[in-house]
């Protein structure tokens, strides 16, 4: 799991992170055993840090359709990984949205070798305070971050984003959800395990509260998909990264001081509440109608240029087109 925009100071985990520390609080043994389970990952080497993998990544852009007139901002860019296959469409812009200094490097290098092709910039803002002018973004996309986010931060952030959006404008989310099925008390205890393990506070919402989410801030859901939460299984870590990607990520692990124990921790609690915790992507829309920039051009690169062989995943992946209310 991904998550570049920083919890506020409420959204720490319910209880104490575990791990190894003084009853002073000078932390001691591996930093391994200490940093937030995403960038963890980001440090040994992997790019993909969506819980979704790169397969609903891909179909959630798609859905989303940019193309070379879009005005793209995306929050919380991670590493990058995304802002490559956004930048491949040939956006008008692209914004990069992020306060935290980590990733920031590779980002940097991403937005530099498209820059001849896409006026590319990286902004310091917090996602709930871009400093973006209204109606300035025909696509904003944001991944495993509202996630992070206390249920209040949630809304100032999508608040945030149907301010930027313009009228037609979309917003893509790739996050985690929860089953419904589930009683309140479960569906706690899922997040408070979540939260243990990957040091960081998790508070997914259910299908249905999700799209309540995005329909308080005035914006109609046009699509969603989900997929198994697999990110640390071997056979999407190879899909995700690659083979060479994959067994640089398996050696640094290995290599580096309580990393092995860590990553192996993170998938043993990700697959004890399989049945009960997915990925979940949405589309939604922001009523009224798009400028003429955006209606008619045939000739535009959109994201489907890249290829979708990696689009579907066998017997994990759902996608559904919701009706116009």
């Amino acid at each position: 799991m991904s998550a570049n925009q920083p919890p506020k100071p409420q959204d720490a985990p319910a209880s104490s992170p575990a791990g190894p520390s003084s009853e002073r609080g000078t932390r001691q043994g591996p930093e391994a055993q200490r940093m937030q389970g995403h960038w963890l990952l980001a440090t040994l080497g992997k790019r993909v840090l969506r819980p979704g993998g790169i397969g609903l990544t891909r179909r959630l852009l798609e859905a989303a359709e940019p193309t070379s007139a879009d005005r793209v901002v995306e929050l919380g860019p991670g590493v990058g990984r995304t802002a490559e296959i956004l930048l491949a469409a040939r956006p008008a812009s692209y914004k990069g949205v992020d306060p935290n200094p980590e990733g920031r490097e590779q980002v940097a290098d991403v937005l530099a070798a498209h820059g001849r092709q896409t006026e590319a910039e990286y902004v310091v803002a917090d996602a709930a305070d871009t400093g973006l002018p209204d109606a300035s973004a025909d696509l904003v996309v944001g991944e495993a971050m509202l996630t992070i986010q206390s249920d209040d931060h949630k809304r100032e952030i999508i608040a945030e984003v149907a301010r930027i959006l313009a009228p037609g404008g979309r917003y893509a989310i790739h996050e985690l959800a929860l089953r419904a099925d589930r009683s309140p008390e479960e569906l706690e205890e899922i997040r408070r395990s979540i939260s243990r393990t990957i040091k960081v506070g998790a508070r997914p919402l259910t299908e249905p509260a999700w799209e309540e989410l995005l329909r308080e801030a005035g914006l109609e859901v046009t699509w969603n998909g989900t997929a198994s939460m697999s990110l640390l299984e071997p056979s999407r870590i190879v899909e995700d990264e690659g083979v060479l990607g994959a067994l640089r990520f398996w050696r640094a692990m290995r290599s580096t001081p309580g990393a092995r124990e860590r990553v192996n921790a993170m998938r043993q609690s990700f697959r004890l509440q399989g049945e009960a915790l997915r990925a979940i992507g949405m589309v939604a829309r922001k009523p009224g109608s798009p400028t003429d920039k955006h209606n008619g051009n045939h000739d535009e690169h959109t994201v489907t240029d890249l290829g979708s062989e990696a689009a579907e995943e066998a017997g994990d992946a759902t996608d559904r087109e919701v009706p116009a209310s």
